[in-house]
């Protein structure tokens, strides 16, 4: 190994300006891929009360944006979760997240690449997804795998492509407005299966798909993973986080809000299998719809790219902590000399999902599913505890209201929780995937790294070692 490849912890690239980590960030949120994929499932659940169940998730993603701000902007280091988990809750809690975030985050990798066939297959019929999957990791792999200025160069042309077919919806929707937006505040409506009619939708659905429309924002606490590649990332990360936050919002419930109000019929677009593709079709035709279905695809592609570049930074960071084993330590925190890249880590984690594209998509969604409630529970707990050890003083960013966001957001989320247990089919496996999850890593930190005093949390500059 070369002295350009050795791990260290100042190993990473400093190039990016705030804009540059922004970029990147929205691109991991992907809101195109979001209103596409994740907005047709809440309409589905919820009906016109969908909007209402983004507006209630928009809070709770503010609550989530100011503990992630804060944490971040007190550890703007390339373990995210992880760093900021164990240096606050302590080393086993730090290690329990590593693990849940590493296997969840690769998992989401193949899920979203998977999605890629689905939107080539518009002009390119009787694709193989799993194909079509490995082939975007690898190409997504190939460019994280380069210096990160240029990823966020790449990913900001992407992210405008995808911006583009969201200001479609928009301006469809808002040129062809059907009925009030009072309408969705006070008379929501969901489709009645049974007899095919419209009838009010309840609290409790708009409340069930307010679980789902969380997860349609999540990514913006991305920034923190490349705190040591954004220029005077203390002071910046925070407001980064922030900014994505309410980038996504606007990205996503805009036009969710213009579809709701422009469809032509109502009933049909409730009822149609894919909702986005109606509205589409209804109101620009079907050439416009072969448009934007690839901008999707090229949206989904960008996403890959982020989030590789995402996960291999954690991966990295537990190299560079000696989490692992000797040999394996070195080669995943290695440095590329001429890139400045987590070049092996980065080969890990691409082939590792590219893996994953073969396992079936309702075992990689059970696995992945209810882990992000998890780890943004420990986040809570983790600001409140980083406020009251001190643990976090250095931190440049205070939330507002502390501490109401980090209790708001735990009930939010044991709320969510709840709902996934009641939800025998889908929410309690995966809530039970998540916790079996937890309990490997428990056996291997108490059989592995419990007594170790070598595996130490690294931020940018120094070694030290945290009490666990």
């Amino acid at each position: 190994m070369s002295s350009q490849d050795t791990p260290s912890s100042g190993g990473l690239d400093r190039a990016l300006n705030g804009l540059g980590t922004l970029m990147i960030v929205l691109s991991a949120v992907t809101p195109a891929s979001s209103v596409f994929i994740i907005v047709p499932g809440v309409i589905a659940l919820a009906g016109t009360g969908s909007f209402l169940s983004f507006l209630f998730a928009a809070i709770i993603g503010l609550f989530m944006a100011f503990v992630y701000a804060e944490l971040s902007s007190a550890y703007p280091t390339a373990g995210g979760e992880y760093t900021m988990i164990g240096r606050t809750l302590g080393r086993f809690w730090g290690f329990v997240t590593l693990v849940l975030v590493f296997i969840s985050i690769v998992l989401i990798i193949a899920v979203v690449a998977l999605g890629v066939g689905t939107y080539l297959g518009v002009l390119l019929p009787n694709l193989s997804a799993q194909w079509v999957g490995v082939a975007t990791i690898i190409l997504a792999g190939i460019v994280a795998a380069l210096r990160i200025k240029l990823n966020a160069f790449v990913t900001g042309i992407f992210l405008g492509i995808e911006m583009l077919a969201l200001l479609i919806l928009v301006v469809l929707g808002f040129i062809n407005v059907e009925r009030p937006l009072s309408s969705l505040f006070t008379a929501p409506q969901v489709l009645d299966a049974a007899t095919n009619s419209l009838v009010p939708a309840s609290t409790g659905l708009i409340l069930a798909a307010t679980a789902v429309a969380i997860f349609a924002y999540n990514g913006y606490g991305a920034a923190a993973y490349f705190g040591e590649e954004t220029q005077d990332a203390k002071r910046s990360i925070g407001k980064v986080v922030l900014w994505a936050l309410i980038i996504t919002v606007a990205a996503e419930l805009i036009p969710l809000t213009a579809v709701l109000l422009g469809s032509p019929d109502l009933a049909a677009l409730l009822a149609a299998p894919a909702k986005i593709e109606y509205f589409l079709e209804a109101r620009g035709g079907h050439t416009l719809t072969v448009v934007v279905s690839l901008a999707i695809a090229i949206a989904i592609f960008n996403a890959v790219i982020a989030i590789v570049l995402q996960a291999s930074r954690l991966l990295f960071s537990s190299g560079r902590d000696k989490t692992w084993f000797g040999p394996i330590n070195n080669a995943i925190a290695s440095v590329h000399g001429t890139y400045a890249s987590p070049w092996i880590a980065t080969i890990v984690v691409s082939v590792a999902a590219a893996v994953a594209c073969f396992i079936d998509l309702s075992l990689l969604l059970v696995v992945s599913g209810t882990s992000l409630v998890v780890i943004y529970a420990l986040l809570c707990v983790a600001a409140v505890a980083g406020r009251r050890s001190g643990a976090t003083a250095d931190g440049h960013y205070r939330m507002p209201l502390f501490p109401l966001p980090p209790i708001l957001a735990f009930l939010a989320l044991a709320y969510v929780g709840y709902q996934n247990w009641l939800d025998v089919a889908f929410g309690r496996p995966s809530l039970m995937a998540t916790l079996a999850i937890m309990a490997i890593a428990a056996v291997y930190y108490a059989v592995f790294l419990a007594r170790r005093t070598d595996w130490t949390l690294h931020a940018p500059g120094e070694i030290e070692e945290i009490a666990g």
